[in-house]
């Protein structure tokens, strides 16, 4: 049986998540390779919780994570079939994959975030969750307003972006409509039109970066393609910055490729825990699930024996 990756994507830091890596030497050779790429240790961020949601911090703190969180667990499990990132966890899925060392890694996330917020000031925006409407009957609502669907997680759920005034807009028709919303602490209309002036200098820095080919397949978060080729991975990062993700086709994607073991890097559980309750008979787990690395890594061995 097979197992795939998942790196998760902003939202779910929190102060604890980089204890149960401290042990492990591997990860404390990304932390420490990090720290000189960056000009500081993330870890020092997370002492004051009220930046480490900012999105300038956030990128490179939860990419420096997720690779020191692989690199942790590498040795101890057989290589994944697939990796997939939600949002900037795609980027860091091409680290986890060989594709990026820690340098390149550190410096796209931060290259990333800076482009983003750069157009954000440019285009002020936000983010919704929008739960019990279809794709049709949303668009019908947002008709006229500058949203767009950002992030699809199923046929009723998905996360909205848009200019501010707009959301708030389509929120208030969508609670008339009997859906649950709820605003996120991003506060950027990521995955929409509204961050084309992103993708310019955002391709740049990927071209000038020693992006190499994965040796993992990695999956395109817009389409669920599996990337295998450098020029493929560029090109698929920068779409993602204003094209819709389709996290629902990659979660198919994930279950039609045989994969029943997933694991998820984190911080936090909420991609494994997509997983099992659209596909009760896989298996996923989150890092943070588990109280130290062997534990995790013992869990994934005993389920694809």
């Amino acid at each position: 049986m097979s197992f795939a990756l998942l790196c998760s994507g902003q939202g779910h830091q929190h102060p604890g998540m980089f204890d149960k890596l401290e042990p492990d030497p591997e990860a404390q050779r990304v932390l420490k390779d990090a720290a000189r790429a960056l000009g500081a240790d993330v870890r020092a961020w997370l002492k004051g919780p009220d930046d480490i949601f900012g999105n300038f911090r956030a990128q490179p703190l939860i990419c420096v994570a997720q690779l020191a969180a692989w690199r942790a667990l590498r040795d101890r499990l057989p290589m994944p079939a697939l990796l997939a990132g939600y949002s900037v966890g795609e980027l860091t899925s091409y680290a986890c994959a060989d594709a990026l060392d820690v340098r390149d890694l550190c410096g796209l996330a931060v290259n990333r975030a800076r482009a983003m917020d750069e157009s954000a000031r440019l285009h002020p925006g936000a983010l919704l969750v929008v739960d019990g409407l279809r794709g049709e009957e949303l668009e019908r609502l947002g008709d006229g307003l500058e949203i767009w669907r950002a992030i699809i997680l199923s046929e009723t759920r998905c996360i909205v972006g848009g200019i501010s005034r707009d959301v708030d807009r389509l929120a208030l028709a969508a609670r008339a409509r009997g859906a649950q919303v709820q605003g996120l602490r991003v506060r950027i209309a990521a995955h929409t039109p509204l961050l084309s002036s992103a993708v310019a200098p955002f391709r740049a820095a990927l071209e000038a970066s020693n992006f190499s080919a994965p040796r993992i397949p990695v999956m395109a978060g817009v389409d669920a393609s599996m990337v295998t080729r450098s020029d493929d991975g560029i090109e698929l990062l920068c779409r993602q910055l204003t094209e819709p993700i389709d996290w629902s086709r990659c979660l198919q994607t994930i279950y039609e490729r045989g994969c029943r073991v997933v694991l998820e890097l984190g911080p936090g559980a909420a991609l494994a825990r997509m997983i099992h309750e659209r596909f009760p008979d896989a298996q996923a787990r989150s890092l943070d699930d588990f109280r130290s690395v062997r534990g995790a890594a013992e869990w994934v061995r005993s389920r694809i024996a």
